[in-house]
């Protein structure tokens, strides 16, 4: 029987799932190896033939280990909290639950559909109580902890008020606010107990305090800085402003450096672990105060640059800073407040990514020098951000750049403070160091020195110290919109406290509608008789999304345990992900808050490993492969009812319109087709090339506007999963973007067929030899086993599937049925194609369902050394045949074998050759 992929893939997906074939065990004494896709968000467009791309390269390592003799656990789930799925039910009113169940009983009936060897015993969704029972339990244990600086690790709150009892703060080295108080013993214990609760809030891993933040009133919440795109949602496209709210944080910041420190120890590509270098933002320098001019308080700074203080002209403040509206004078209000509108409508990145723009406002206000005693202007500008560092910088326009534009361009001092020779010396000779002129206590130092000397006098004259600063700053913990994790927290006199540990999980309460309520709260405040031992107000804002997608590789080890996260022992065994595959877009998102999430866990006893990712690989992006048909403009530059086909456009003006890619074959349109996919065209005449209507063709993202979307189910009907997985991974290496092109699809099919062909005989009947194989087999055989072995480790998953086309090719060529050798080749491709090869198995008379955990061919490297070698044999340069001789014959005797050839004497026509050339394990030359 010919190869009937839609029969073999059915039965093979059915008896995986009747089977759960690929339930890994909880112990064993195999190697375990832990493969974990990064989970998607059930959307309701459904898999397009991008998304697949990651899933199928970690299934065929997935199924390679367990060739291998390995445990694996390659789990599946759901990150299905989030806002798509709530705008839906603000648009229609139907529960976000509801369509979150709908849009993932689709992506499941694909995943299946595709031969994925999940074990989907294991399944999680994050919007599922019994799962964020446990993120809402990890929220309580950050809530309950600080970070302690001396031991470098999180410890419980209690070992605080400890220290608080017994000594007050004396000695305390934490991560915290920079406004906790100082306090001994007597007057911790004479604090009221709110009093109390408000300065531990200060120190806790997660917080309540006032930060800036992306508002999008359309949306009615907050927005991460990726969700905003040149000021406005990228859900939408709404107008986002800058906010100040009263927000949940978690202080991330307190392992800025063990996250800095842990990239050392990970196997993630390098551009990755470059963007996180850059987002913590290691600086060395000094925090300065700047006193303010007849006023009691200072305006700290951080610079790295210490050495240039004596060239400050002015300090420019983030237009949030908590003192503009006390330090901006009557006369410039109008101007800063003007000014601080403008930058609302700005997103952190767009401020940050706009280098050219010079803008700002003066406050009328001064401060003071601390080294010098010079008055130096205080001006706000949107460049600097609120939440990063202190919110404030010193501007040194001799030193940089940017603050050399700002200094021109509103006519502020430019004060020179290194010498210009020197300067000119140090550019030519980077070791050669400046000397500093104009400089006060510096003056006539170099680099060093002057550094040195200035920490020195800032922390004797109390204006400053030495200080090593981060850019990261903590993380923004709360959403104002419904489809999220509940907060489990109550308020009382304005205080937080948490709900009891047994009261989990904080359900999300039915609300009339999902929208923010009529005085502005979030849609929880829609909810009636919703309140902690009703009279206390729970907490309304909702986790952010990426709450719980930080720890959810825990919750795969031991999905149905009721009483913990994971058990104990299975931590202990599956420890951390051997192989993480994912999108390099979440390099600073959500691969930061899981590093965090771990550690902090991690110091709490819970779990094994530092980091919870040992190797990660970003896949590349599959781009969507776009075609157009080309109206006919008339010369007034209206549209016509005509369509020209592209090699003939330029005859014409005319106007590209993208057209659904799918009834589009080889680039030929289906004209009937078309007219059903656009009806204004039903009656339109079309020009046409040699009788085919040709579409124009352009690389572009794949996205329904475009109509280059390619459903994995129309490829699957047409030619079966075991092709498509293929065909993904032939496309080019993983790691990078390609554009999809289905017009190569039919030659992995062919090749699918062709392999099948070789077990069967002229009729198509089932047909193998058990006779010895050939050198010949053996070697075709051998080959193979080694290349995909190799490639398979190095994840070259393109490169494999073009030996296989070469290997099938030539046991075809040798004419091989031989059951050993075509056995072995049968467990080789299956992590590529396993549906084929479960049924091939089966078909040699192996045991159903055992090749999965069959064992990988040992690769022979006897059979691939050269018995014979091919020579080129020339006859006075001239090549004119090809000789095969034995490997161990020497020069001598590889002389005499070819003059004695008859071919050979045929073309010396009875004359003695003048020379012979033997070039050993290459060529043959004789001349004449």
């Amino acid at each position: 029987m010919d190869y009937q992929f839609k029969e073999i893939e059915k039965k093979w997906q059915g008896f995986w799932a009747e089977n759960q074939t690929f339930k890994a065990e909880q112990t064993s004494e195999k190697p375990k190896f832990y493969v974990l896709d990064m989970f998607p968000y059930p959307s309701g467009a459904g898999l397009h033939v991008g998304h697949p791309l990651g899933y199928i390269a970690s299934d065929i390592f997935s199924r390679y280990k367990r060739l291998k003799g390995f445990n694996v656990l390659h789990p599946m789930g759901y990150d299905s909290f989030g806002l798509p799925a709530e705008q839906y039910a603000i648009q229609t009113g139907q529960h976000p639950a509801l369509t979150t169940e709908q849009n993932i009983s689709t992506y499941r009936r694909q995943l299946d559909q595709i031969g994925f060897s999940f074990d989907w015993s294991k399944e999680v969704r994050t919007s599922e109580p019994s799962y964020y029972k446990w993120t809402q339990w990890i929220f309580m244990q950050l809530f309950d902890a600080w970070y302690n600086q001396e031991t470098d690790r999180a410890e419980n709150i209690s070992t605080l008020v400890e220290k608080f009892e017994t000594s007050g703060t004396a000695g305390i080295k934490a991560a915290a606010d920079e406004d906790v108080l100082s306090f001994d013993a007597t007057e911790w214990a004479a604090m009221s107990a709110e009093a109390k609760q408000t300065e531990l809030l200060k120190y806790r891993l997660t917080y309540l305090r006032e930060s800036t933040v992306n508002w999008c009133a359309a949306l009615g919440t907050v927005l991460a800085n990726d969700e905003v795109i040149g000021g406005y949602s990228e859900r939408g496209g709404h107008p986002v402003e800058q906010k100040k709210m009263m927000q949940w944080s978690m202080r991330i910041s307190a392992y800025a450096e063990r996250l800095l420190q842990g990239l050392n120890t990970v196997d993630f590509p390098e551009p990755v672990k470059e963007m996180q270098r850059n987002w913590i933002g290691k600086s060395v320098g000094a925090s300065v105060k700047f006193p303010i001019e007849n006023h009691a308080g200072h305006i700290e700074v951080f610079t790295t640059r210490v050495d240039t203080i004596y060239g400050v002209s002015f300090l420019v403040l983030a237009p949030e800073h908590e003192l503009v509206a006390e330090l901006t004078t009557p006369e410039q209000k109008e101007a800063v407040e003007n000014y601080i509108a403008q930058t609302r409508k700005k997103s952190e990145l767009d401020r940050m990514a706009d280098t050219k723009t010079v803008s700002g406002a003066f406050t009328g206000s001064y401060v003071l020098n601390p080294v010098s005693g010079e008055r130096v202007q205080l001006w706000i500008a949107d460049y600097v951000l609120a939440g990063y560092g202190t919110g404030a910088v010193m501007g040194v326009p001799s030193g940089d750049q940017r603050d050399w534009l700002f200094a021109t361009h509103f006519g502020l001092p430019i004060v020179q403070i290194l010498d210009q020779q020197a300067d000119l010396d140090k550019q030519a000779d980077p070791t050669k160091e400046g000397q500093y002129i104009n400089s006060g206590i510096i003056n006539g130092m170099g680099y060093k020195e002057a550094i040195e000397t200035l920490n020195k006098w800032l922390e004797v004259g109390k204006f400053g110290k030495a200080k090593i600063n981060y850019r990261m700053r903590d993380a923004i913990f709360g959403r104002q919109r419904y489809w999220g994790e509940p907060i489990p927290v109550y308020f009382k006199e304005g205080i937080p406290y948490l709900i009891k540990e047994e009261e989990l999980p904080l359900l999300l309460p039915e609300v009339d509608k999902y929208l923010p309520t009529e005085t502005g709260e979030p849609p929880l405040g829609r909810a009636t008789n919703w309140s902690y031992e009703q009279q206390y107000e729970y907490e309304l804002s909702t986790m952010p999304g990426w709450a719980g997608s930080s720890w959810y590789w825990y919750r795969y080890m031991d999905s149905k345990n009721e009483s913990a996260f994971a058990s104990a022992e299975a931590i202990e065994y599956w420890q951390d992900v051997d192989l993480y595959i994912g999108g390099a877009e979440h390099a600073t998102g959500h691969l930061l808050y899981s590093r965090f999430w771990n550690k902090f866990l991690k110091d709490l006893g819970y779990v094994k490993q530092e980091e919870p990712f040992k190797k990660l690989i970003n896949q590349g992006m599959i781009q969507g492969r776009s075609n157009f048909v080309y109206r006919v403009m008339d010369e007034n530059g209206k549209s016509t009812n005509t369509l020209v086909s592209h090699g003939l456009k330029n005859d014409y003006k005319t106007t590209a319109l993208h057209v659904d890619v799918n009834i589009v074959d080889n680039e030929v349109l289906n004209i009937e087709k078309f007219k059903a996919f656009r009806p204004e065209f039903a009656n339109a005449e079309f020009i046409l090339e040699n009788g085919k209507y040709i579409c124009g063709v352009e690389v572009e993202k794949m996205s329904k506007s475009k109509f280059n979307v390619v459903n994995p189910d129309v490829l699957i009907e047409n030619y079966g999963a075991d092709t498509l997985r293929m065909y993904e991974m032939f496309l080019g290496p993983l790691e990078q973007s390609k554009p999809w092109n289905t017009n190569g699809i039919e030659g992995v099919f062919k090749f699918l067929r062709k392999f099948w062909r070789l077990f069967h005989n002229d009729a198509w009947a089932f047909q193998v030899s058990d006779v010895e194989p050939t050198k010949a087999e053996l070697k075709a055989l051998h080959k193979i086993i080694k290349k995909v072995q190799d490639d398979i480790e190095r994840f070259s998953f393109n490169t494999s599937v073009s030996s296989f086309m070469i290997a099938v090719n030539e046991l075809t060529d040798l004419k091989s049925n031989n059951k050993q050798v075509l056995q072995d080749m049968v467990i080789v491709l299956s992590a590529y194609a396993p549906h084929i090869c479960e049924e091939l198995w089966t078909l040699l008379g192996n045991e159903p369902g055992t090749l999965s955990y069959a064992a990988y061919p040992v690769f022979n490297p006897e059979y691939l050394v050269e018995d014979e070698i091919s020579y080129p044999v020339s006859v006075n340069g001239k090549t004119r045949m090809n000789l095969s001789i034995s490997s161990t014959m020497e020069a001598q005797e590889i002389e005499a074998l070819v003059l004695a050839n008859e071919q050979v004497q045929k073309y010396l026509d009875g004359k003695s050759p003048k020379k012979v050339i033997v070039v050993k394990g290459r060529i043959v030359n004789i001349v004449v």
